[in-house]
This record gives C-alpha cells, structure tokens and sequence, in this order.
C-alpha cells in the first residue's frame, strides 16, 4: 500500500528522469498482470493486479510523449488496458476496450502497447478493459507541463494521487458470473476505498488506513481518480475547503468548494491548504445515488491528514460533513462549476458550425425471460441502451474487422435520433418502451464532421444519473438541465465560452447534457456508460471517424504484435 512519503520519492525520481527536451520523450514500462495474495480486511484471497500492486504503478509524462507499456499476461484471464481520457492520435490501436479496437491479451502472452499523448494535461488514468478486471487493475496517469511551462497555479508543496475504489470480498469474477447469470442486479460491494484501504473505521483496517502528512501553512495538490465501480462518490476533508484547479487532463477556472462530486471515469485536481489547528482529519467519500431504491453500498471510507508538530491529537480523526447520499442539487452543482480556463496560455475551441445533430436517449431496460425466471423486475432480465440498442461485442473486434474489411461483424445503422418519440421522462412509462433491440451497430462519421450529441436520460425503469464516457476524444459539455430536451429553447442557454473540456460527464437523472467535439482523430472509438453493470447490460456504442484526405488525417497501421483473437 501507498504512503505519502513513498509516493514524494517515487514522484521525485521519475520526474528527475525526464529528459530536458522540446521534442516528445519515450518512457518504457513494464506492466506483469498477475494474480496476487491480498491478506487485508479480515480476509485472504488473491486479486488481479499490475506489478503486484493495488492500486497499480502510477505512470509519469510530459504534455507530447510517448509512452510504451509492455503488457505481459502471467494471470489466468484475458486482459485489455485503456488510457482512460488519452486521445491516442490515429492510434487506435492501444486504446484498450475488448472487442471494439482489439482482441484481449491471452494468459501467457505480450502487447506492447504505445500510448501517444498529445494536448493532455493534468491527470488522467489507466485501467483494464475487459469484464470487471478494472476493480483491482487500475492506476493514476499524471501528465505534467512542457518544459519552460508551468501550472496556471502556484506550484504546491506536494502533490499525492488519490484513488477512490471499490472492494468485493468474493471474487470479483463470481460477482460478474452470478448476476449475468441471474439477470439481476450484481452484489453489492462490501466497502469503498482510498488508495487501496477502506479506513479505519472497517474492521482490520486500522493499521493500513492511508494517511496524508501534512505541514502548516504549506498547500497540496491531490489528483483524485474515481476507478470506483458503480457511484458516483461525495468526497470532503474535514474542516479543510478544497480547490478545484483542473479535471480529465484540461485545467479548469479556480473554484472553492467544501465537498467534490466525481463520477466513475472522472479525475479532479484540487489544492487543499493546511491552514487548520494541528489535529488529525478525516478525509471521506461515500456514495451518491439518485435511483429511488437502489440498494449499494452506503458505508463511509475515510483516509487521515495529520498535521506534522508537537501536540495531542483528539482521540478520534474529526468527520467531515457529506452530502446524503440522495442529494441530487449537491451532485449536479458541483459539476455545473467547472469551467475551462480559457486563457491565453491554455484557449479552447469550441465548435460552433455545427454539421451533424444527434440525440441518444440513456435507458434502462428489460428484455423477458424464460418462465420469468430471472431477477430483474417481474422476473425479467435487466438490460440497458441507447437509443433502445442494446450493444453486443462481437467475438472479433470492430476495428480490426474496420480495417481489413471484414463483413457480418458490425453494422452501420446506429439511429441518429430514439426510434420512438415519447415523454422520456414521464412516470409510469409502459413496459414495452422497455424492450431494447440488442445487435452490434456503429454510427460513421465523416472526417471533420463538428458534432453535437444531447445525451437524454429517460425514466423507462428508473431514472438515474449516467456517467458517460467517450474514447478517443475529449468534449465540451455546452448545456445540461433536467426534463426533456428541447431543441428550440435549451440551445439558448448554452455555454460556448468556457465550457469544460473533459472525457466523461454525469448525465443527470431524468435530465440532458449537451456535448460538442470535432470528428478529427480517425478510427474506432467507444462510448459507455462507467458504471459498469449498466455497461454490462449494454449501454454502450462505437464511432467510426472516417480517413481524411491528407496522410497526416489517416489511421495508421497497427503494431506488429496485436493480440489475435
């Protein structure tokens, strides 16, 4: 496990191995996926892993490089690796996801995966790609300023990654296997995590519980990723307010808050100042959920920030006050204050001359079940789409079969607007709205065709929020709001000023979020949602960015050694 001295040293070296140079850098990794004893929480059992560590090695750059990892496969599963918010310029190929831009990396065998960064800034991550590997394969990507930059902030005293995960006692691969199996609704897990421990207050785990030193009057940076499975997470630091300086690799306008909402997939940068009397402190976050009934986890996990100095601590850390778990308004406010920073040194590109509309209803569903004999509602089986397509991975990849022309893989007839024009967020909405068509479709996009997408959820089983997430890109979130979308009014409100330039937003519950971006990085590219049973169920889709017309607008070819399916 991660302490903070142990994280300033290795920050230290790898940041001292940088080589000075204006040109991209090449950093080589080795990554052994392997399975590994975890003796923690009252239990024994052995978790997948990256190098042995959960959660695994933190990866440092510089705005441009490239970065090479040598995946090996020493586990007894298949396994991918996405760069979770890294563009991956005409490179789709080390992208990660299963079955959409590769075949995953068979036990025993190698993928030299080249990450290919290039206007990233700031903190994104890593984290496997196939089935619910990624609740123990997982890992922060911190990408730092060119030389001769700086951070648009005062450089802090420290900066300390912070992870917030989710732990199962059971076999993550049972927890997948019996709810697919059932058509239910996966096990709840049985605590949340920071940087791999639950906090002292779940049993034996008092000694392991990460702890944050900190010295008075000095400023900190943390960079948290949320690789939590299925929420949305509320996180504070008692009596401390934080300060939100950059999210998904873009910087973003300052902001002071006494609370985060991040949602699965998102990454926050933010300063905290140790301006408090010298005392210990909770750090916290639990879980946010706006589905009326859900059952998840509701415990608490908590770090500590101990003050460094000569005093009596209180006898117990003292808690940060929450939101409840069910408060929307503190959600969705929290996410409408983000802002691109949008200065001279770091301007943005808001599309404007928009080509191509397009309007993907977020739903859950449910599809029958023989004898009604599976778990959902009424003995159902649950499910979820877009635009009422439930997707299917195919058992060859899209972009191979992309590339090579390979037939009866995908199709291309992914719907522009939903099949059915109803209230998508009305009450009582009957049962057969609910039934999704399931098949493998992809919607193509021209080279350079500027997109606007409105994300609608609707209220077919339940409305809830969903973190969407697109590969391959990142978005302007122009608009949002609650209700149905209307094409007429709600575009009066945008924001095409400062709009934040992020990779995943939270759709929120029975609302829309609008998003712009550019169709200029050809290839294959998937979008999902991030929690990961509805990603299960098929709330998924792909993108193909057609070739442009120059050599410098095409995909290049694939490396050598691509996982074969």
């Amino acid at each position: 496990m991660w302490s903070v001295s142990n994280v300033l040293v290795l920050q230290f070296m790898l940041l001292c191995s940088l080589v000075a140079a204006e040109a991209s850098v090449i950093h080589r990794h080795k990554f052994t996926i392997e399975e590994t004893p975890y003796t923690k929480l009252c239990s024994s059992k052995k978790i997948l892993t990256v190098n042995g560590k959960f959660p695994g090695p933190v990866l440092y750059a510089t705005v441009g490089d490239t970065v090479i990892v040598d995946v090996y496969n020493k586990g007894s599963e298949n396994i991918t690796i996405h760069w979770h918010g890294v563009k991956m310029p005409r490179f789709p190929w080390a992208d990660g996801p299963e079955f959409v831009t590769q075949c995953p990396i068979q036990p025993g065998t190698k993928f030299s995966q080249k990450i290919v960064l290039s206007d990233e800034e700031g903190t994104l991550w890593w984290h496997a790609h196939s089935d619910w590997s990624r609740a123990t394969v997982h890992g922060a990507l911190l990408i730092y300023p060119k030389k001769g930059s700086r951070f648009p902030f005062p450089k802090p005293s420290a900066e300390v990654p912070i992870i917030l995960g989710e732990w199962w006692k059971s076999d993550i691969k049972d927890v997948l296997t019996e709810f697919t199996a059932s058509g239910g609704d996966p096990n709840i897990s049985d605590a949340y995590m920071i940087n791999g421990q639950p906090g002292d207050l779940f049993p034996c785990s008092k000694n392991d519980t990460f702890k944050l030193t900190v010295e008075y009057g000095k400023t900190y940076m943390l960079r948290m990723v949320n690789a939590v499975m299925n929420n949305i997470m509320f996180f504070s630091i008692a009596n401390h307010n934080i300060t939100v300086v950059g999210s998904d690799g873009s910087y973003m306008k300052p902001f002071t808050s006494d609370y985060i909402a991040i949602s699965p997939g998102q990454t926050i940068d933010f300063l905290v100042e140790a301006n408090q009397p010298r005392n210990h402190y909770y750090m916290a976050a639990r879980a946010y959920s706006s589905a009326p009934g859900a059952l998840f986890n509701r415990n608490t996990t908590t770090a500590v920030v101990e003050y460094r100095g000569n005093y009596t601590p209180s006898s117990s850390p003292i808690m940060p006050n929450l939101p409840v778990f069910n408060d929307t308004n503190s959600s969705v406010t929290f996410t409408a204050k983000l802002r691109s920073l949008a200065d001279k040194k770091h301007p943005i590109n808001v599309p404007l001359n928009v080509t191509t509309n397009l309007l993907y209803t977020i739903s859950l569903n449910t599809l029958p079940c023989t004898n009604n004999s599976c778990a959902g509602p009424r003995g159902s089986r649950f499910s979820a789409s877009i635009n009422n397509l439930t997707f299917s991975l195919p058992r060859i990849d899209i972009l191979q079969a992309y590339y090579k022309n390979i037939n009866q893989v995908f199709t291309r007839e992914f719907p522009d607007f939903p099949p059915l024009n109803f209230n998508f967020t009305a009450s009582n909405l009957s049962v057969v709205l609910r039934l999704p068509d399931r098949r493998t479709e992809v919607k193509v996009l021209e080279y350079g065709t500027v997109v606007e997408l409105v994300f609608q959820g609707t209220n077919l089983l339940s409305g809830i929020d969903h973190p969407m997430h697109l590969h391959g890109y990142s978005f302007y979130v122009v608009g949002w709001g609650f209700g149905n979308f209307n094409k007429t009014t709600d575009p009066q409100n945008y924001n095409l000023v400062d709009p934040p330039l992020v990779n995943t937003i939270s759709v929120p519950r029975n609302g829309w979020t609008a998003i712009r971006f550019k169709a200029d990085n050809p290839g294959v590219w998937f979008m999902h949602c991030h929690f990961e049973r509805h990603a299960t169920w098929g709330m998924e889709m792909a993108f193909i960015v057609k070739n442009g017309k120059r050599s410098n607008q095409k995909v290049l070819p694939p490396p050598p050694d691509m996982p074969k399916c």
